[in-house]
């Protein structure tokens, strides 16, 4: 079965807080999200077109893994402390399956 991600992407507006959103993010939700989610691999990025744009991926196995790891249980507190920390902060969520991997 295919590699499958989760994709949050969150929109942070103010650049005056990006600094504090990257700290928190690297330090308390992505090793909490990873350990929730039950994974081993979690990417972060900025974007250097759009430089509000985060994003994280989150690699689950395949798409039956993600779909455990993602339910409603795990992903109510994740949620809930996202919001607490960051109001105002946009987010959608993705979910995307390996069609192809290419590589010399």
């Amino acid at each position: 079965m295919p590699t499958a991600y989760f994709v949050v992407r969150a929109t942070v507006t103010d650049p005056a807080k990006r600094a504090a959103f990257d700290e928190w993010y690297q330090k308390e939700h992505l090793p909490d999200a990873t350990k929730a989610f039950g994974i081993t691999r979690a990417r972060r990025f900025w974007s250097a077109s759009d430089p509000s744009l985060h994003m994280a991926t989150y690699e689950f196995p395949d798409l039956a893994a993600l779909e455990r790891g993602t339910g409603p249980d795990t992903m109510k507190p994740l949620v809930a402390e996202f919001d607490r920390c960051w109001p105002g902060v946009t987010r959608t969520r993705e979910v995307l399956v390996l069609a192809e991997e290419f590589g010399a």
